[in-house]
């Protein structure tokens, strides 16, 4: 299993939440398995996303697909997002 961690700000959270919602059919026609979303507790308009993906390329297809990079501009994303590939390792308890 693939993980993607994105980290980016947004001009204004309520605004981008829906439209990162309405997105999830096209995630998950991408290979997308699912994901948590997380705010920064002292910019909450910092968000940090952590997706689980079917498959590393499908993954990084959609990363760079026109349709996302344009739905973030739509939703007001006001950097350019971290983006980290991951593959899980060994887990710990605590």
């Amino acid at each position: 299993m693939t993980f993607v961690l994105v980290r980016h700000k947004v001009q204004d959270f309520a605004k981008w939440k829906p439209i990162y919602d309405d997105h999830a059919a096209k995630r998950k026609s991408g290979g997308s398995k699912g994901a948590r979303l997380f705010r920064n507790a002292d910019n909450p308009n910092e968000v940090i996303l952590l997706f689980e993906w079917d498959q590393l390329d499908h993954a990084r297809q959609f990363l760079q697909s026109e349709d996302l990079r344009k739905a973030m501009e739509k939703a007001g994303v006001a950097d350019k997002p971290n983006v980290y590939f991951l593959e899980e390792g060994q887990s710990s308890q605590a």
